[in-house]
């Protein structure tokens, strides 16, 4: 199916929403059962990565998120975020407002200077938005060892994690695989990002723990969330393989997954970031919230 072909489908999803909204008074008692059954229990913050609904506009997606009961949109800069408050919708996770780089990271001391000027520029204007958590990247390795690159990634954050501490942010640093999509990214293994937060000894650095990414490089997901929940201030999800929905065509149980996450107090968002693959993709999303929604 093609974009336009995703976005059409999208769309008269969206509109048949908006219809059985207008038309609830006259809805029969199945239709109520069924609005029972979609709401959600509040124990788990959901978000949606808004990549991977690229087909469809920021406003689309926003009344979508509205429409399913999601509060939140991951991975937004700063040019999107009056759209997210005509919907009173959160910016869960943040792009800086030049846009982020997997590849050219905090890594690499070359890329410093560039970095801590887009960070610094703007942490004011999420202040002034009211939004809390904004995303950053190791870099690729580029022959480069782990030691090296810690020390590199300490140097460089530590220019700028005072500033987050005054203003009360928390930057991010996520996880993913090597494996598969991203060969060569540097954070690439839990402990090596654990290891980076206890170097830096701030609350206000924290670790994204992409469940996709890291069920492809690590396994044992479960434990690992457990063991090192400390470090973790966000979460992705995603099925495997494929990075598709999440449902049973996958080797993840997320409801699983989900009931650990809380039993270590998480109060923070899931996004789900898998890229629909099904004819109804606004399906995939409701059903993707409900499944992790325990």
């Amino acid at each position: 199916m093609s974009k336009n072909q995703d976005r059409r489908a999208a769309l008269k999803n969206i509109m048949a929403g908006s219809a059985a909204i207008a038309a609830a008074p006259l809805l029969s008692s199945f239709s109520i059962e069924n609005k029972k059954e979609n709401t959600l229990k509040g124990n788990i913050n959901h978000s949606v990565c808004q990549w991977t609904y690229g087909f469809l506009s920021v406003e689309e997606l926003c009344k979508v998120a509205n429409d399913i009961g999601i509060p939140a949109i991951d991975l937004m800069g700063p040019k999107d975020w009056p759209t997210l408050k005509k919907y009173n919708l959160y910016s869960s996770m943040c792009y800086v407002a030049a846009g982020s780089s997997l590849t050219s990271g905090w890594n690499d001391k070359a890329n410093h200077e560039k970095l801590i000027k887009d960070y610094l520029e703007t942490f004011p204007m999420m202040v002034q938005a009211g939004y809390k958590d904004v995303i950053c990247f190791s870099g690729s390795r580029n022959g480069m060892d782990d030691e090296t690159g810690l020390k590199n990634c300490v140097e460089g954050l530590q220019k700028i994690l005072p500033a987050a501490e005054k203003s009360g942010l928390t930057v991010h640093m996520e996880l993913l695989n090597s494996k598969v999509d991203h060969k060569d990214y540097m954070c690439d293994k839990t402990p090596w990002g654990v290891e980076l937060c206890k170097r830096l000894n701030t609350e206000n650095f924290k670790l994204l723990y992409d469940i996709y990414h890291m069920q492809i490089d690590e396994g044992d997901v479960i434990r690992t969330i457990r063991n090192n929940h400390q470090y973790i201030g966000h979460y992705h999800t995603g099925g495997v393989p494929g990075r598709h929905e999440i449902d049973e065509s996958q080797e993840l149980f997320y409801p699983a997954i989900m009931r650990a996450i809380l039993e270590t107090g998480y109060k923070g968002y899931v996004a789900q970031e898998f890229i629909p693959a099904g004819p109804d993709k606004i399906a995939s999303l409701r059903k993707a919230v409900q499944i992790c929604d325990v």
